[in-house]
């Protein structure tokens, strides 16, 4: 059940994967530089995360009350390649993640317990990947399948990639079209229940379907030796049970009812990538993204990371990112909602707000190997603090390594 509608999680949590750059000669060539058509292992990522975060606006009771939550996050994913005969690259990602997380707002879903299984959960999401390249060309196309399981869903994905790149390497496009066919178990509140006996393990409940649905179009672009810029448009839709039905809400003639909110949701989301390399030594990534949903809100996010190389296996990266968010015309504080509303949320992600996230990273890359051991090919360790306007405070710390 656990519900972080913070970018701050994934933002941290997401694995870039490189491919080997080997190229692939003709097949007139000498066997002498033959490339093998056996599988072979790239590299393999191990990161884990540990995020905790804490406030006083809980949708589970209402926008009030204890927002306490901690997760802990792993993944590993195994990258293996192979070239087929006619010198094109075939590479397989499998990856599996296990987050585990403790709720003290979700254990409020039923207050009478001392501590339900809402309080804790374990989710688990295994994914693979298959891309087809061409070295020469740089062009590629894949598919991936992907599933996800926690005690009240369960989710199936698919996803198609496709990049082109032009004659003279300048100018990259991706796409990427995915959708997700999620089966949500609908919980209610103890005190919105009928015909509960009181007996945990005879509770029965309903299910109901979320769709979602999303493109992927960027464009990058080399301006000249120092400058490269991205654009990105995301567009997605959403379909089905799109609100959190264990979440409270209360009106001002003192009603409670569950959360309720629209079935269909559009988002479009515009992002422009900017990164210049100043010197040898320092990079300055900058990235802005607007934001709009047909549930009326609207957000501005703009981040800034300056890499700084400290030598040629050790770099720094502090960063800063500014959100600005006005929020949906269905969400009200604890006790505001007007009795006549159709759709009525407490939930402060979905409220105008303003956030910063600040921190830093350390890379260490030596050509030896992280400490001596030449397989470990690199080793990141990043830490950020995230803060917004609703008083959420929140913590997070990463560590990603590398095998090659």
């Amino acid at each position: 059940m656990k519900k972080i509608y913070l970018h701050v999680l994934f933002m941290y949590f997401g694995i870039l994967s490189t491919y080997a750059q080997t190229k692939p000669e003709p097949a007139r060539v000498d066997s002498s530089r033959y490339q093998s058509r056996k599988l072979k292992i790239d590299e393999i990522n191990l990161v884990s995360a540990y995020y905790h975060q804490n406030g006083n606006n809980s949708a589970v009771t209402g926008g009030i009350g204890t927002e306490k939550l901690s997760d802990f996050a792993n993944t590993i994913d195994l990258q293996v390649s192979k070239f087929n005969k006619r010198g094109k690259k075939n590479t397989f990602l499998f990856e599996l993640g296990v987050d585990h997380y403790t709720s003290a707002s979700s254990d409020k879903i039923d207050p009478s317990t001392i501590s339900s299984a809402s309080s804790a959960d374990t989710r688990i999401y295994p994914s693979l990947n298959w891309t087809h390249s061409n070295e020469e060309t740089g062009n590629s196309f894949g598919f991936t399948g992907s599933y996800s399981t926690e005690f009240d869903y369960q989710s199936l994905g698919a996803a198609f990639n496709l990049t082109r790149l032009s004659k003279d390497k300048n100018t990259q496009f991706d796409f990427k079209l995915q959708a997700f066919l999620d089966q949500w178990t609908v919980i209610l509140p103890i005190e919105l229940r009928t015909g509960n006996t009181g007996g945990r393990k005879e509770e029965q409940y309903d299910t109901a379907p979320r769709n979602s649905f999303s493109a992927s179009f960027s464009l990058a672009q080399v301006i000249n030796q120092k400058f490269q810029a991205s654009l990105i448009l995301e567009p997605s839709y959403q379909k089905g049970l799109l609100a959190t039905k264990y979440q409270r809400d209360y009106f001002t003639d003192g009603s409670l009812r569950a959360e309720t909110l629209p079935d269909k949701r559009y988002k479009l989301p515009i992002g422009l990538r900017m990164n210049y390399f100043l010197d040898d030594r320092f990079v300055i990534r900058t990235f802005y993204r607007y934001y709009m949903d047909n549930w009326g809100i609207k957000a501005h996010t703009a981040e800034l990371e300056i890499p700084v190389k400290i030598n040629s296996f050790f770099s720094v990266s502090p960063f800063y990112r500014y959100n600005n968010q006005t929020g949906t015309k269905y969400f009200a504080p604890y006790g505001q909602h007007l009795p006549s509303e159709q759709y009525f949320t407490s939930d402060y992600d979905l409220s105008t707000l303003t956030s910063d996230f600040y921190g830093a990273g350390i890379r260490f890359a030596p050509p030896k190997g992280v400490f001596g051991w030449q397989r470990l090919n690199m080793l990141e360790l990043r830490y950020g603090h995230y803060s917004r306007s609703t008083s959420l405070v929140s913590n997070i710390v990463s560590l990603n390594l590398k095998f090659k």
